[in-house]
């Protein structure tokens, strides 16, 4: 029990086990930001740079930005971008039996421009299918935590669904349910909404369509990682469509960006359980006096080191790669 009551900011037994984790690694790149002359930069988000190839295909290129409260953070996150990009790749393989996925298979090196290295981008980015993209987040919650937790306090229901009284935080959900959120552009912050605003917003059969396919993919992600010792909190999927209408899953998939895991052996109701993701930075910040806008703080080391172990650890302990 002492050992749940360790603050992770401070405690250096607890650093030390994700410092070791995490130097057993050799991250080949780091990168704030890319840099790719002669290819049209459409956008640069949060996390990730994209890049039009062509009328039907994006380079995506996940950098090591973090961003936390819809603000990105001045200091990256060593090979943060290397190890989202391989962990939604070994998801979008393991569900594409449940929805198809923007990833067309292209190698990278084949569409960067010359004198570029390679080596910086390849295991970061994909080419992808350019999509419509749905104007909703798609989170699917099996646990009553972060924003959700938040709102339960205040008015017993979530988006619009009534929950059962007397909840505890991080405390696991009847069954797991769609709590979709606005997408909110950068700066500003996503709001939780209810289906019906979904439906407004998309129109019924979509929305149906993107409920629907959120709880099979955290289902089945969920029973995957519990056979690994890991429970998945809650998760944030992305859609699009392509000109004939087809819904696909885009962006990033399951991964510590847009996921909670938590370690089965150390998960707790009441708490803020241990995790293998941002969560952990999120922690920190609330430990601050900071209204949540930009600039952000600055990180101590000891958080850059500690977050990207715990993400190495995700990458590691769901997928069993390590970064070479």
């Amino acid at each position: 029990m002492a050992r749940l009551l360790l603050n992770p900011f401070t405690d250096r037994p607890l650093q030390l086990r994700f410092l070791l984790c995490f130097r057993d690694l050799a991250v080949s790149t780091v990168l704030s930001q890319s840099n790719l002359p002669g290819l049209k930069l459409i956008h640069r988000g949060k996390v990730r740079d994209v890049y039009a190839l062509n009328a039907d295909e994006l380079l995506i290129v996940a950098s090591d930005r973090l961003s936390a409260f819809d603000v990105v953070l001045p200091d990256p996150i060593p090979g943060k971008g290397e190890m989202l990009t391989q962990i939604s790749n070994f998801w979008f393989g393991k569900t594409a039996h449940l929805m198809p996925n923007h990833l067309t298979g292209k190698r990278v090196a084949d569409v960067l421009p010359a004198g570029i290295d390679s080596a910086i981008y390849e295991k970061r980015s994909v080419i992808a299918k350019r999509l419509t993209p749905v104007p909703v987040e798609a989170i699917a919650r099996g646990y009553l935590i972060g924003s959700g937790w938040k709102d339960y306090q205040r008015t017993g229901s979530l988006c619009g669904i009534e929950l059962p009284a007397n909840l505890r935080q991080a405390g696991k959900l009847p069954e797991p349910i769609f709590t979709p959120s606005t997408k909110a552009a950068a700066g500003q912050h996503d709001e939780n909404i209810s289906f019906k605003q979904v439906v407004a917003t998309i129109g019924g059969d979509l929305a149906e369509q993107v409920r629907a396919a959120t709880l099979a993919i955290y289902a089945f992600a969920a029973d995957y990682a519990a056979e690994r010792g890991l429970i998945i909190a809650d998760t944030k999927l992305e859609f699009g469509t392509d000109a004939d209408g087809t819904l696909f899953v885009m962006d990033e998939m399951l991964t510590p960006d847009s996921s909670r895991f938590w370690p089965a052996t150390e998960y707790r109701v009441g708490i803020s359980p241990p995790s293998y993701d941002k969560q952990f930075v999120r922690d920190y910040l609330e430990t601050l006096v900071w209204n949540k806008q930009a600039p952000a703080p600055v990180l101590p080391r000891s958080v850059i080191d500690d977050t990207a172990a715990k993400y190495a650890e995700a990458l590691k302990r769901i997928a069993g790669i390590v970064l070479d």
